[in-house]
C-alpha cells in the first residue's frame, strides 16, 4: 500500500458534509423542476404512475419473463453497442482454467478461487443462493473475513485506503476451491436453526437462522477474533443505471442523525476513490465499491484470482503467508497484456455488466398490486427503498442518460437490527448496517433460478421470509406487515413480484 495522508474522523465528517451540499449540476432550472415533480412520491394508488412499468427507463426490455429474463441487453443500445454486449456476455460466461494451459487466453484461474466463471455465481445474471445444509457446496455464495482493525488500520479505513483489516492468513475472503496440488482455504459450512414467526390470523412462517463456520481450514486456524460474513451473489440488472444516479440525489436522502425523527437514519458509505479522496460506495452488500469497473475488478481478483489493470496482482486474495499459492505460475501472456484479464477484456465485461436490462413490470395496473404498493408506502418501506430517480444527464454512457428509473433503493447504509447483523464492519458500515438492496427485477428471481435466495446471505427462501427478517430501522415496516391480514400481506407480496 502506498503511503498517503490519513483523514481524521473530523476530516471524514467534513468530507461527507461537503458532499451533501452537492446539487444537480447537470440540470437546467427547468429540468430540475421537471425531475423534482416526476420523482415526488405518489399519493394516488388507484392507478399505475406514468412510465412505471418501464423500470429501467428506455433501457427496459419488454421480452417475455422466462429463465433469460435478466440476461437481455439494454433496449436503447446502438447496434455497435449490442455487439460489444454480446462479446462481453461470452466473457462473462467463460470458464477460466489454471496455468499453464494450452488455451493461453483463458488460463490464470486462482490458484485459490470461488468460481471458474462470473456466471457460476450470478446464475443467468440473477442472484445466488445459500447451501441448503452444512453438507452442500456453497455455489454462488462466498464468505468475507477480517479482524477488528487496530488504530492504524481504523485510520486507514476512515481515509478510504482499505475497507477492512485482513485476516493474516486468509486475507479478506475465503476461497473454497483451489487448483490441483493446493489445498482450498476451507469448506464453507452453514447450519440452520428454525425460527417460527406467527402472523396475524395465526399463520406461522418458519424462518432459517444461519450459523456460519469454516471447516478444514487449509492453511491453519483462523486468527482469534476473525469475523465471518456470508454473501450470495446479487442480481446484475441495472448496474450501469445505478452508477448513473447523480450523487446529489443519493446524498439528499441521507439523514445520519435522523433529524426528521422518522426512525430512518441512512448514510452513505464514503470510500476511497483511488485518487486520495472519498466517494459514494454504490455496489456490494455494504456499498464498498463505487463503480461497476471497480466492483468487476474485485470480483475477478477475489472470486477467481485473476489480475486486471485495476488490481494487477496475479494471485488475487492469496496472502504472503500462503506461500505455496504464491509460488504457482500465473496466466498473464506478454503478447496479450500485462494482466490475466487485459484492459480490453475487462472493459467488455464491465460494459456487459453495466447494460443488463431490467424487465418491464408485470401487472402494474392490477388492483391487488396497486393495493400492495399502497401498503408498501404506508408501512414505510419506501423510506429506504426509494422508488425512483432520474439519472445524470452527463452519465458516461448515452443509454444511461436522463432516464426515469425505478430501482427501489437509496443506496445508503441502514441499521437492520440484530437479526441480520453480521458483526463485521466494512468501510464506514458497521456490523449491523447494510446497503438498501434494489428491488427492481426481484419478481423475476425465482423464474430465473428456482433456488434464488434473498437477503445478504440467502437465508430467506421467499420474499415473505425476507420481509420478516427486517429489524432495526425497518422494524416498524416489518411489524406492520406481520400485523396485516392475509389479503393485505398477499397484496404486498404481489406488488414485489410485479417488479
Amino acid at each position: 500500500m502506498t503511503a498517503k495522508p490519513l483523514l481524521t474522523a473530523f476530516a471524514l465528517a467534513a468530507a461527507v458534509t461537503a458532499a451533501a451540499a452537492l446539487t444537480r449540476d447537470d440540470l437546467s432550472d427547468a429540468d430540475r423542476a421537471r425531475v423534482e415533480a416526476v420523482t415526488k412520491p405518489t399519493t394516488d394508488f388507484s392507478k399505475a404512475e406514468p412510465f412505471e412499468a418501464m423500470q429501467g427507463g428506455k433501457a427496459t426490455t419488454r421480452k417475455t419473463r422466462d429463465a433469460n429474463a435478466l440476461s437481455h441487453p439494454s433496449a436503447n443500445l446502438s447496434f455497435e453497442d449490442q455487439q460489444l454486449f454480446l462479446v462481453g456476455n461470452g466473457l462473462f460466461r467463460k470458464e477460466w482454467v489454471s496455468s499453464p494451459s494450452s488455451t493461453q487466453a483463458s488460463d490464470g484461474l486462482g490458484p485459490l478461487f470461488n468460481a471458474r466463471a462470473c456466471q457460476s455465481c450470478h446464475i443467468k445474471d440473477g442472484r445466488g443462493h445459500a447451501p441448503a445444509s452444512a453438507e452442500d457446496e456453497a455455489i454462488s455464495l462466498l464468505v468475507r473475513v477480517s479482524l477488528p482493525p487496530d488504530e492504524a488500520e481504523r485510520r486507514a479505513i476512515e481515509a478510504g485506503l482499505m475497507v477492512a483489516a485482513p485476516e493474516p492468513r486468509y486475507g479478506l475472503q475465503i476461497q473454497d476451491f483451489a487448483v490441483a496440488g493446493l489445498p482450498a482455504e476451507g469448506k464453507i459450512e452453514i447450519a440452520y436453526e428454525s425460527v417460527p414467526v406467527e402472523l396475524a390470523g395465526g399463520e406461522v412462517v418458519e424462518l432459517r437462522k444461519p450459523a456460519l463456520s469454516i471447516g478444514n481450514p487449509g492453511f491453519g486456524a483462523l486468527a482469534d477474533g476473525a469475523m465471518l460474513s456470508a454473501r450470495i451473489a446479487p442480481a446484475m440488472s441495472g448496474m450501469g443505471l445505478l452508477e448513473a444516479i447523480h450523487p446529489a440525489d443519493i446524498l439528499a436522502l441521507a439523514d445520519p442523525d435522523d433529524t426528521n425523527n422518522d426512525g430512518i437514519s441512512g448514510r452513505p458509505n464514503m470510500i476511497g476513490d483511488g485518487q486520495g479522496g472519498l466517494t459514494i460506495g454504490r455496489f456490494g452488500w455494504k456499498a464498498i465499491q463505487p463503480t461497476v469497473e471497480i466492483q468487476t475488478a474485485h470480483a475477478f481478483a477475489g472470486d477467481m484470482g485473476l489480475s486486471t489493470p485495476v488490481l494487477p496482482d496475479h494471485w488475487g486474495d492469496c496472502t504472503d503467508t500462503e506461500t505455496p499459492c504464491r509460488t504457482l505460475p500465473h496466466g498473464a501472456q506478454p503478447r496479450l497484456g500485462k494482466e490475466e484479464v487485459p484492459r480490453e477484456l475487462l472493459d467488455l465485461v464491465v460494459f456487459y455488466s453495466e447494460n443488463l436490462a431490467l424487465p418491464a413490470r408485470t401487472r402494474s395496473e392490477d388492483p391487488q398490486v396497486l393495493r400492495g404498493k399502497q401498503l408498501f408506502y404506508e408501512a414505510g418501506c419506501a423510506s429506504c427503498h426509494t422508488p425512483k430517480f432520474v439519472t445524470n444527464r452527463e452519465a458516461r454512457h448515452e443509454a444511461h442518460r436522463f432516464q426515469l428509473i425505478w430501482p427501489y433503493t437509496d443506496l445508503l447504509l441502514h441499521d437492520m437490527g440484530a437479526g441480520l447483523a453480521d458483526g463485521r464492519p466494512e468501510g464506514q458500515a458497521n456490523g449491523r448496517e447494510w446497503r438498501t438492496p434494489p428491488l427492481w427485477g426481484i419478481g423475476a428471481a425465482s423464474t430465473v433460478s428456482a433456488e434464488a435466495g434473498f437477503l445478504h446471505d440467502g437465508r430467506a427462501r421467499t420474499l415473505e421470509e425476507a420481509v420478516l427478517w427486517h429489524g432495526g430501522e425497518a422494524q416498524a415496516a416489518r411489524d406492520a406487515y406481520a400485523a396485516s391480514d392475509k389479503a393485505a400481506r398477499d397484496a404486498l407480496i404481489a406488488f414485489l413480484e410485479s417488479l
